[in-house]
């Protein structure tokens, strides 16, 4: 009997059944590959770079959508205060917090991961020191964490140098502040798999304690680490929007989603809703869907929650 293919184990799994029988978790993930294939290909469907001013003109500043009869073809969400379209400069800004998220996440998952491995593996004064660190991480706000961090390098390096590495700058802030999350909730699943006959036998064979923590613990710990991810997607993409509407994420002239709501925000009550309206729409609906997908995966790997 010839062994099935991962592709057809895949589309004769649960998961898939259950997924494309759940009409919200189909929508949210439509719309999410929507929102993430314009936002990552952004250069392929903007029709001008916000970010090189010669394709804007300050004069088009403030331009209402061509729905409404002043607006103007050329520009379908309208302009901002600088002249650039809206639609272009949305899908580079979604692209923007799109990274962030993602590489905020990232960093988050890895140190949380290591700490959580070493934390409840070794036991004893490490997990003690470990959880301490993590407990003195959680007493500080992320917001907090992320503004005192950014307000001090803008102040020590200047707003010029910060434009530069704006983006790993606040991967990295919203990153470290967030680790605790997952390093918590592995070490937790390694308390419970660490007793289990398979990680003895490991120990009896000889197997290193680094391989046994990567090789044979880790991978069945990761269920809730994919559920935390999804939700820091979200919270890292927010995070970032937070701290560019108060001026201490992305720069004018890289915008964001948040950045575009901050300046946007200024002239809501001259006319000019729109700046702020369609990024808070877009910034909305991509946070709503990547909490719907959390949502049904934690619900799905839960069977206590799950109900099929």
């Amino acid at each position: 009997m010839q062994t099935r293919s991962r592709w057809r184990r895949f589309r004769e799994s649960y998961f898939l059944h259950d997924f494309l029988h759940d009409k919200i978790a189909v929508t949210s993930f439509v719309v999410f590959a929507i929102l993430l294939i314009l936002g990552l290909g952004a250069p392929l469907f903007s029709s001008s770079n916000p970010y090189d001013p010669s394709t804007y003109d300050l004069l088009n500043a403030e331009q209402a959508p061509a729905f409404m009869e002043e607006g103007q073809n050329q520009f379908p969400l309208g302009t901002d205060a600088q002249g650039r379209d809206m639609y272009s400069t949305m899908l580079y800004g979604m692209r923007v917090s799109l990274i962030i998220g993602f590489g905020a996440v990232a960093m988050q998952a890895i140190i949380g991961i290591v700490v959580g491995l070493m934390s409840g593996y070794f036991g004893g004064r490490i997990d003690s020191a470990l959880m301490r660190l993590a407990d003195v991480q959680l007493s500080f706000s992320s917001y907090m964490v992320a503004i005192f961090i950014s307000a001090i390098f803008q102040a020590a390096f200047g707003v010029a140098m910060y434009e530069k590495i704006a983006i790993p700058l606040l991967i990295l802030v919203i990153g470290f502040a967030e680790w605790p999350q997952y390093a918590r909730t592995v070490r937790a699943s390694v308390l419970a798999e660490k007793k289990k006959e398979y990680v003895e036998a490991a120990r009896v064979i000889g197997l290193s304690k680094r391989r046994i923590m990567f090789r044979h613990i880790l991978p069945n710990t990761l269920s809730p680490v994919f559920v935390i991810s999804t939700i820091q997607v979200a919270n890292a993409i927010m995070s970032e929007a937070a701290l560019s509407f108060v001026g201490l994420g992305m720069p004018v002239t890289m915008p964001s989603l948040g950045s575009l709501i901050n300046v946007g925000f200024e002239y809501i009550f001259s006319g000019s809703w729109w700046i702020t309206l369609f990024p808070g729409i877009v910034l909305v609906v991509l946070v709503l869907v990547i909490n719907l997908l959390g949502d049904w995966l934690r619900d799905y790997l839960n069977p206590k929650l799950y109900k099929g």
